[in-house]
């Protein structure tokens, strides 16, 4: 499992090469959403997205024999551009498996930072990562199920308390599970009385399903505008610390995602993915209610956006 102690290994690792990003009380938002809304800005990161926090953790570990053999992953695109920065930056090749209906932007910016991208159905990513792993000897840099990748993620939560010691909630958006794996854990370890709530698309309830199930389980394709989430079956390592350290997992409604986004964007002034404003769209969808005195936390996990979806708005 992983430990408080390795989150806070990876905030010592990570500290020369990351920000350490605003965690924002945005005043306007406390009425309309019935709390003290704090937003940690995760979308004004390195490339963008915390991503790069939990890629470059696990490849400052590889040894040198692996860097020299390069790096493969399969992203939706965030993790990608988190594992082209993070080989660019160290000088190590790097081969990023994506969706071929991932935003343009997010594409491109993997590209920009000097990766191979190779494009495919969403489906068969981590397949195809895989086989490229094995026939070119090249070191996998898994997007959630590992856990070097979720204590670089929990550096987040560290953060969190440095600059608010008293949440009441933390809410985070829930794909694979690295990201609220990693937060969970050093929330838990550090203050179990924050509540920590995993929003995650109803069209894709894989963590829903799978808790009830007791086992990571697969659940249909269906599209989602929150593509930053849009991973179909929770992994074996992610699984058992979101069932054991979350205090609950919460199918946020598609109708409710473009309306939260909007939101923060006019009321909030801060641009962020449809993934990231998951949260806030669990407590416009009457999912989840505060009380105006609690300091409430929304991990924007990425501001990867294509204007053509802030076109839809």
């Amino acid at each position: 499992m992983l430990s408080l102690e390795e989150i806070f290994q990876a905030r010592n690792r990570l500290a020369p090469y990351v920000y350490h990003t605003p965690l924002l009380h945005l005043h306007a938002l406390d009425p309309l959403l019935g709390c003290q809304v704090y937003v940690k800005a995760e979308c004004m990161q390195l490339t963008h997205s915390f991503k790069i926090r939990g890629a470059l953790n696990r490849i400052l570990q590889l040894t040198p024999e692996e860097r020299a053999r390069g790096v493969v992953t399969a992203s939706s695109g965030n993790h990608g551009r988190g594992v082209a920065y993070a080989a660019k930056m160290l000088g190590i090749k790097a081969t990023v498996v994506i969706p071929d209906h991932a935003p343009a932007v997010k594409i491109q910016a993997v590209r920009d930072l000097g990766a191979e991208v190779i494009l495919c159905d969403k489906p068969k990513r981590f397949a195809i990562a895989e086989k490229l792993r094995d026939e070119k000897s090249l070191c996998y840099i898994p997007p959630f199920n590992d856990y070097a990748v979720m204590a670089g993620q929990g550096t987040i939560a560290l953060e969190i308390f440095q600059d608010l010691p008293d949440p009441a909630a933390v809410l985070v958006p829930l794909g694979g599970g690295g990201l609220t794996s990693g937060i969970a854990t050093a929330i838990k370890g550090i203050r179990p009385e924050t509540r920590v709530y995993a929003c995650e698309p109803a069209r894709i309830p894989r963590f829903t399903v799978s808790l009830k199930e007791g086992r990571p389980t697969a659940v249909p394709q269906v599209d989602t505008i929150a593509d930053g989430v849009a991973t179909l079956c929770p992994g074996d390592k992610t699984l058992p610390i979101v069932r054991d350290k979350v205090d609950r997992v919460i199918d946020v409604p598609e109708e409710a995602l473009l309306p939260a986004m909007k939101l923060l964007l006019t009321e909030g002034k801060v641009l962020a993915e449809p993934s990231s404003t998951i949260g806030l769209a669990a407590i416009q969808s009457g999912q989840l209610t505060f009380r105006p005195e609690d300091k409430v936390v929304f991990v924007l996990s990425g501001g990867n956006v294509d204007f053509s979806l802030v076109q839809k708005l």
